[in-house]
């Protein structure tokens, strides 16, 4: 008589090697900061994208501007080393002394910007910092913030050719083809620098006449253009409208051919945007045009 066999117990499989190396290759990053955060943000991720092949699950924490803020926050990245098994990479730009001691007890690696650097200056200029909050975000200039609600009131109301009659206003007008990234450049330079930019789309009228249109004749010196890779422009077109001749690849070479053409033979500088982001795209305009900034970042 056969005796009956235990179920079989399931044996606990080890984790595959991709398993392991894709947790390996995860990291919770926190961003603290006593304001919004951007500074912080701006820093941590340009040395984050130093380390390709890994994946950064990002947090931020703005306003830790007492004690209690910063040790429930201190609790917080504890809590997620515990559960991950792996200790949090933690940029930070906290102002105040007080609040920056307490994240020595946080289970993560701290990379302090303020105190890396303030110690030094402070060595340098003879003289001890403010500690003050908000200083790189806040309103301790109205009049730049002035400055850029002026520009983005600017770009906005002179957006793809809607309206020419200000463009005598105006720093840079950017020219392109549809979807080439006229409008979101024109906000960055507009909210970032204070710039004046202005956009107009260039058409099938211009490509078949070989000319610009007598609205931009007069401002030839502030024109600016904007190129793109077929296909990054059909990928873009797409999302907006799937089918179509629109988005179809010839009628976006024959565009992108006419509007470099006329870059060309008006001796227009222009940009191939592809692959850049706005904040790259914004630079390469200032660099090459000499435009000024009201304000500064």
């Amino acid at each position: 008589m056969t005796e009956p066999r235990e179920p079989a117990t399931a044996v606990p499989q080890a984790p595959t090697l991709a398993e392991d190396r894709s947790r390996k290759n995860r990291h919770v990053v926190f961003f603290l900061s006593d304001q919004t955060g951007v500074t912080a943000e701006t820093l941590g991720r340009s040395l984050l994208t130093q380390f390709e092949g890994y994946d950064f699950d990002q947090v931020t924490v703005p306003f830790i501007d007492s004690v209690d803020k910063a040790e429930e926050a201190v609790r917080r990245i504890n809590a997620v080393a515990a559960e991950s098994g792996t200790r949090p990479i933690i940029f930070s730009t906290l102002v105040h002394d007080e609040i920056r001691e307490r994240f020595a007890a946080a289970n993560g690696l701290l990379l302090d910007f303020f105190s890396t650097f303030l110690g030094q200056m402070e060595r340098e200029l003879l003289i001890r910092s403010s500690q003050t909050v908000g200083r790189a975000h806040g309103m301790k200039d109205p009049s730049a913030y002035d400055k850029r609600i002026e520009a983005t009131n600017f770009a906005l109301n002179n957006d793809d050719g809607t309206r020419t009659s200000e463009y005598g206003s105006a720093d840079v007008i950017l020219l392109g083809v549809s979807r080439s990234g006229k409008t979101p450049t024109c906000l960055y330079l507009a909210l970032t620098y204070g710039v004046f930019a202005a956009n107009y789309p260039l058409s099938e009228d211009e490509f078949e006449t070989g000319r610009l249109p007598k609205a931009l004749e007069p401002h030839r010196a502030r024109l600016f253009g904007l190129s793109i890779s077929p296909e990054r422009l059909q990928q873009i077109r797409r999302e907006r409208r799937p089918e179509g001749r629109y988005s179809s690849i010839e009628q976006v070479r024959y565009e992108l051919r006419g509007a470099e053409a006329l870059f060309r033979r008006y001796q227009i500088n222009w940009v191939d945007t592809t692959g850049f982001s706005i904040e790259e795209i914004a630079s390469k305009i200032l660099n090459s045009t000499g435009i000024e900034r009201r304000v500064r970042p």
